[in-house]
């Protein structure tokens, strides 16, 4: 490796072979760039340890399945480990943020010639912003499909990119994110919870909403509780300024409090007796 190549984010994991960053680059027939005929898990890496480990690969070979994609005999559970840490410490980290994509492999136009993938690990430093003041609003410009197709995480993200502008141009943390049906499915990056008194709601799967990991961990934490109770409901918009308490989830953040939406303010205390418990799994 040359001298002048700096410590992190420079060598990816291309099908087992880690090289630099700068030496690949996507082929004109790459499926995930003309069909986002792919899908990616956005993963944890803390103190050299996955967290969540096992949530993330069979979610992500439940996904691989639905898209019709050929899971190779030596990808197990350990080959997902071993490829993933032999990144991170490869780019010299203890703490990364990891996304594992997976792409059909080059050929065809919509049909493909083959159902065969190849791999992709990248890793970045892990920096998380703890945000004390947290505000969202609605993204109503278009509308996340209450499909299954919409519970995994495929390469087609083309509605949050329009809603991370969206919220840049006005100044917000967040947007959350309505089906066709105008309920609530989620937020740009996350999961969303509505706390009312005891109860906790989330938009339910058949709401379009991606299966997120943390979203899980909260359910299952929720449902083991003498004093909370988890409704997996339709939310419409008009519920949030209602709530007493909003809070978001993801593999990377945990938990983060929304404190403001329009013109209501949410307490935070719920989210941290669950960002309590959560921290107590990993």
């Amino acid at each position: 490796m040359c001298s002048f190549v700096s410590k992190f984010h420079d060598m990816i994991n291309l099908n087992g072979d880690i090289i630099h960053e700068s030496s690949e680059s996507i082929s004109i027939n790459n499926r995930a760039f003309k069909y986002g005929d792919g899908l990616f898990e956005t993963i944890k890496v803390l103190d050299n340890k996955i967290v969540f480990l096992e949530d993330h690969y069979f979610r992500l070979m439940a996904s691989l399945r639905m898209l019709r994609m050929e899971i190779p005999m030596h990808f197990n559970m350990d080959f997902f480990e071993g490829e993933i840490l032999k990144t991170v410490e490869e780019n010299e980290l203890v703490d990364a943020r990891v996304r594992f994509t997976v792409y059909r492999n080059d050929g065809g136009l919509y049909k493909p010639t083959s159902n065969e993938i190849s791999f992709l690990i990248e890793t970045k430093e892990l920096k998380i912003t703890e945000n004390i003041t947290y505000e969202m609003d609605l993204f109503k410009d278009f509308y996340v499909y209450s499909g299954l197709l919409s519970t995994i995480k495929t390469s087609n993200k083309l509605i949050n990119v329009l809603a991370s502008i969206y919220a840049s141009e006005n100044d917000l943390n967040n947007c959350v994110l309505l089906n066709e049906n105008k309920f609530v499915a989620e937020v740009i990056n996350a999961n969303i919870f509505l706390v009312f008194g005891s109860t906790i709601k989330t938009p339910s799967i058949d709401q379009g909403c991606i299966k997120g990991i943390v979203r899980k961990k909260i359910i299952e934490i929720v449902s083991k509780s003498e004093t909370l109770e988890i409704e997996e409901v339709k939310i419409s918009p008009f519920d949030l300024q209602k709530a007493d308490e909003i809070f978001i989830t993801n593999s990377i953040i945990g938990i983060q409090s929304v404190t403001k939406y329009r013109k209501a303010t949410f307490k935070t205390n719920i989210a941290q007796q669950l960002t309590e418990k959560l921290e107590c799994l990993i």
